[in-house]
């Protein structure tokens, strides 16, 4: 199971070590890292992180880092990331308590730390997919009726397009990329073909997860299919076409973590 993760510290040096810790486990993936209470809730809100390291005592105190963050998630999200407090003191253990959260690890962040935190997390996940399991199985003769398929590995799902009483059903591993349409969205297929859904591209957004991933206000691309990105000319390259998707500077953290998952599979460099 992989992670992704989001650093809120106002210490640099803080912010590198738990990077640089954090590179030893394949299962931790960077997005980005904010030193300001307003910068990391945007950070937050726009890559919906698996894992927040968060410091509550900051150095410098207008930065506004703090547990209040979490009353500012709880604004905007019904599902909160993981909030994984790092600190130097152990004064303000009671309170993260009192805002559950998940863990608190003291500075200097020790490997060991992360070992025990992909442990937690792995189990927790499993204790999940366990509930679900159980959840669903009432709903499935429900789910089938209302064209949804749950894959039991999470990892790929059926899309039902639905216009005017007709009901298309794309299996995930299909779809290489979205394309918006004004109020409409193209979705394209690995095949060539192309079905409109009458839904915006922030729909899609909201609804999907990895390995789709919006890299540009146009486009949210099957990280899958691509077999090359650019970052000089700002391309993502398709598979077997001579397609060329644009990113743009707004999504370019987006790029940054498909680049760091493709390095943290099995990958060679030359």
């Amino acid at each position: 199971m992989n992670y992704t993760y989001i650093i809120l510290d106002d210490d640099p040096e803080s912010v590198e070590k738990i990077k640089t810790i954090a590179k030893e486990f394949s299962e931790l993936n960077f997005i980005a890292a904010a030193n300001n209470y307003t910068d990391g809730l945007n950070l937050i809100l726009k890559h919906t992180p698996d894992l927040v390291f968060l410091e509550i005592d900051p150095k410098d105190k207008s930065s506004g880092l703090s547990l209040t963050l979490i009353n500012g998630l709880l604004m905007y999200l019904k599902e909160l990331p993981k909030i994984i407090v790092t600190t130097k003191s152990k004064d303000l253990a009671f309170d993260c308590i009192q805002y559950e959260v998940n863990d608190y690890f003291l500075k200097p962040l020790e490997a060991i730390d992360l070992v025990k935190l992909i442990h937690k997390l792995n189990k927790l996940y499993n204790e999940d997919e366990v509930l679900l399991v159980q959840k669903l199985k009432p709903k499935e003769k429900q789910n089938q009726e209302e064209g949804i398929q749950i894959n039991k590995n999470r990892k790929s799902f059926i899309l039902c397009v639905k216009s005017y009483g007709d009901h298309r059903y794309i299996d995930s591993n299909e779809i290489c990329y979205f394309q918006a349409d004004n109020n409409s969205t193209d979705i394209h297929l690995k095949s060539g073909e192309m079905i409109t859904a009458f839904k915006t591209l922030k729909h899609f957004e909201t609804v999907l997860s990895n390995p789709f991933i919006r890299i540009h206000n146009s486009y949210i691309v099957n990280r899958n299919y691509i077999s090359r990105i650019h970052t000089g000319n700002s391309l993502c390259y398709i598979k077997k076409t001579t397609i060329k998707l644009p990113f743009s500077k707004s999504y370019k953290a987006n790029v940054d973590f498909i680049i760091s998952e493709f390095a943290n599979e099995n990958y060679i460099e030359t």
